[in-house]
This record gives C-alpha cells, structure tokens and sequence, in this order.
C-alpha cells in the first residue's frame, strides 16, 4: 500500500522525528507578544518630530505600547536644535525603576543620552532589569549635524553597546564609533558595520539613507553567528523628501517593538523598511515646519477600514509567492527531481532533513488547532497534525531505514523550524496560519508541476524517483491545501490592518524558507 494513500500533508511538518534519527533539539522561544510593551529612554523634541514623540508614535504604529523615560530635553524645530538640558541622572534612574518594578517591559530602544552620568545611569538599569530586546541608536550627531552627545562621553557609549542587541547608527556616527572617516560608498559601510559587530559582539544595522546612491539599501550584519548569515541586506527604494526629521529614532523604535513581536531580526527588518518607506512618502501630508519635517508614523491607517472581500488577502498572497515558486522552480534540486538526475546524496539529505522538520511543524499545527477560532478549524489543524505524523513520518522512516543517511539538523530546517516556532507563540492565529500556509501552497503547486512534467515524460519506468513523484498527485492533500487557503483568507478578514501586515511578513519569510529548503542540498549535502 502506498504510504501516501491517506495523507493530505506536506513532506516537511512533523513534530516526532523518524525512530532511527535523534529529535531535532528546540530551544524554547523567548515570549513573543502581539502588543509589546516597548520603553524608549531618549531625549525630549518638542516640535515632535525626533526623540521621545517620534519613539511613542513608531512604537504605536508598530503595534506595541509605548512607554518614555525622558534623558534630555532639547529646544529644537524642524530647522535645528537651539539648546539641550540634560537633568539629573538620578531623576532618569528614579524614571527606569518606577517602570520596570511595576510593569514588564518586552524591549527597550535607547536613543540620546547626553552625558556619561545619564550612560552610567542607563547602563546600570539594563545591568539589573535584563530586559529581553535592547536596540540601542547612538545618537551623537542630529541630521541637522547639531552634537547632542558630549565628546567626553563617547567612550562610555562604545562601552555600552556590547549590552544591546541591535544597533542603528547612521553613518556618521558609525564612523565615530569607529574613530574612521565617515563611508561615501555601501561597501565601504557594510565594512564597517563588520568591524562594529566584530568588537561589541552585537548586530548592527547599517543603514544606506545618507549615502549619495539611487537605491536605499539596509543590512544587518553580526559576525558571531547569531543571524541566518553575517550579513543580510534588505534592499529599497529611495523616497526623495526633505521631511526625513526623526527617521532615525522611528527606525529604532520600530525595530523594538517588531523583533519583540516576531522574534526574528530580518523578519523585524523586512515589515519595518517598507512602513518607513511609506511614512517617508507621505510625509508631505502633515505640513509641519519649514525646514527638514517629520515623517508620517500613521500613513497606514488611512486604509484599515477597507474591507477585504472573501479571497482577496489569499489572492495577494499568492502574488507575494510568485517570485519564490519561480526560484524553486530554477533550482537544481526541483530539475534533477524531474529529470531522474539527481544524485542519492542529494536527495537522502533532503529526506532527513524533512524528516526533522516534521518534529516542528506538527507542533505548530497543533497549537493552530489549540487556538483556532470555530471547530471546523481546530479539527482540521489537529489532523493536519496527526496525520504530518502517521503518514508522512513513516514514508521517511520507511526510505530512510533503507539506506546510510547521516541524519543531522541542517542550518536551514533549524532557521525554518524557529521562525515557525516564533510564529506559533506570537499570539496571532493569523499570523501563525500564514507562517504555516507555503508549506502547503507552494509545495501543493511544485508537487502538481513535478507529476506533470513526469507523465509528459511518459512516466519512465526506469526514472529512479517514479514512486515519490506518483505522491504528488494525492488529491486528499490538494484538497486540503485549499481548505488552508481558505482558513487564512478568513482569518485575514476578521484581522486589523497590523496583523495582516503581519501575516503577510510571516508567509513571505515562510516562502523564502521554502525556497532555502529546496536548495539546502546543493549547499549542504
């Protein structure tokens, strides 16, 4: 009997790994929440375009709740800043306790600090409360190029970074921190974002927004290991504006309050880059000020009242997917498959791998059947998750046990299994079902390509993967694989504008994964 005959589930999903292979050891995601609890410790703008304002504003358009401890007060407007008052540190300490011993507090953005006193204060705060998410901005140099550190305190704030876990100079300051000529090309910059991470052992993000060059790239680079890879680049457009006061600060804030969401820095990255993007854009709508204006924080709530007509999120996402199907479809691994090629090695790790990747992907079936909504929803989903067990976890013990596969977690299956992970705790069904979504779709579609082209090729009775590629063609699956899609449109229409936004991060990085996981392979065989 085949061992497909009653599966509707794809190759990788499952959370007990095949019997003659250890589980895929799971480090227990940190607490993820759909509303944040953001704290920013920076400076005062009164014309509210920087500093504390533009923090608050970034982190409620980000979809958390924001907290301000204020370290300095400033007299400034759109055309420049007139004075800086720095209080007491004590005052600041005394602001850092009254919060953090009475409310929890998810992440932290760091913004001006002013003196050595207030660096001190701060640095002695985070030593004692270790909050969970620190992105610290150095802010030393305003835009305007007006100083609002002190020169004597640059030391104690290259001191402080090594406890953050993100930081966002612009390039100027990178180069300050650096004591180096400020970068005029980006590979100059990303160099030097390399050295940064290198000696505080953080992620920096290098930002391109001052670089004299058509685009408007932006990269996060750690060189210990703790990204996907030491540096990753989020590329975009350039929006030519004057009104780009406080994008610095928006930047940061933002980028607490998504990894406090999403727990995963590129995923933080790749939601934060295009609402910044938009509030750039729309900045000219607010008319404030007569010099450099402030951005839009709010540009995307002019459409949170439309409504989503039944297929239509699932219509866009099928258009986000697009790029990625294409990519897999390029792949050596997808026309090897095809074509009989391809060699065992190649596809006895992919095997393993998927056979581990079942042990994670079960799990988050089960917690989408845990959290569903209506019935017909959690039976699906704990099926779903039965049966990623029973059959698909017997087809790779059934293959695996007849041949010598060393089975060991693979870079990809483990940065796939974490995002999912993060997505099952994040606390939005939506965002979690959409996580779970390409590992249907995208494999449904691949799988109905490669048993096409296999009985266009008259179904070679000598082709070494007939049987596996005879799978693809299980209506339960494709039927099934509809009812997901229709599960998560649904999900979108009853979502706020946030969580679709969300939703649609978190399927686009699932697609990505799926296209990673097709190729890992090739790079890891």
């Amino acid at each position: 009997m085949s061992p497909l005959s009653s599966s509707f589930l794809p190759l990788h999903g499952s959370p007990d790994a095949p019997a003659s292979a250890p589980a895929a050891p799971a480090t227990p995601p940190r607490e993820l929440r759909s509303i944040p609890r953001v704290l920013a410790i920076a400076g005062s703008d009164p014309s509210g375009g920087a500093g504390i304002q533009a923090d608050l504003k970034s982190i409620a358009a980000n979809g958390g709740y924001g907290m301000a401890a204020i370290t300095a007060l400033t007299a400034q407007n759109t055309q420049g800043v007139r004075a800086v008052h720095v209080p007491p540190a004590e005052f600041l300490t005394a602001q850092l306790e009254a919060i953090s011993e009475d409310i929890s507090v998810d992440a932290v953005k760091i913004g001006m600090l002013g003196d050595s006193s207030v660096i001190a204060a701060v640095r002695s705060w985070l030593e004692k409360s270790r909050p969970g998410v620190v992105v610290l901005d150095p802010v030393m140099v305003a835009t305007s190029g007006d100083r609002l550190l002190q020169e004597a305190a640059e030391a104690e704030l290259r001191d402080l970074l090594p406890l953050a876990d993100l930081v966002t100079p612009n390039l100027a300051e990178l180069a300050m921190l650096l004591n180096e000529p400020q970068a005029r090309d980006w590979e100059t910059a990303l160099d030097q974002g390399k050295r940064l991470a290198s000696q505080t052992g953080t992620t920096v993000l290098v930002k391109g927004g001052h670089l004299d060059v058509d685009d408007c790239p932006d990269a996060l680079v750690n060189t210990g290991g703790l990204l996907s890879q030491d540096v990753v680049v989020v590329g975009g457009e350039r929006v030519n504006t004057r009104n780009s006061h406080g994008t610095g600060c928006s930047l940061s804030s933002a980028m607490a309050t998504a990894q406090a969401r999403l727990g995963d820095w590129e995923a933080a990255l790749r939601e934060v880059k295009p609402w910044l993007q938009g509030a750039l854009r729309e900045s000219g709508l607010l008319e404030v000020g007569s010099g450099n204006g402030p951005v839009h924080h709010f540009h995307h709530l002019k459409s949170s009242e439309v409504a989503w007509g039944e297929g239509q999120f699932a219509g866009a996402l099928r258009a986000e997917a697009q790029a990625d199907l294409d990519a897999i479809y390029r792949l050596e691994f997808i026309k090897g498959l095809a074509e009989g090629t391809l060699s065992e090695q190649h596809f006895g790790y992919y095997l393993a791998q998927d056979a581990l990747y079942l042990n994670g992907y079960s799990r988050v079936l089960a917690r989408a059947a845990a959290i569903a909504p209506s019935e017909a929803e959690q039976l699906f989903w704990a099926r779903s998750a039965q049966q990623c067990l029973e059959v698909e976890s017997e087809l790779h013990r059934s293959w695996l046990s007849t041949r010598s596969v060393t089975v060991e977690l693979g870079p990809v299956t483990k940065s796939y299994v974490d995002h999912l992970l993060a997505a099952s705790v994040s606390g939005s069904y939506g965002v979690l079902v959409a996580a779970a979504l390409p590992c249907f779709w995208l494999y449904a579609e691949v799988g109905a390509a490669l048993h096409g082209e296999f009985l266009a090729a008259g179904a070679p009775a000598g082709h070494p993967y007939a049987d596996w590629l005879r799978t693809y063609a299980d209506e339960a699956f494709a039927a099934a694989t509809q009812q997901a899609i229709l599960f998560t449109d649904a999900a979108a229409r009853s979502a706020s504008e946030a969580e679709r936004q969300a939703m649609t991060v978190a399927f686009r990085q699932s697609c990505r994964y799926e296209v990673d996981f097709f190729d890992a392979p090739r790079l890891h065989a």
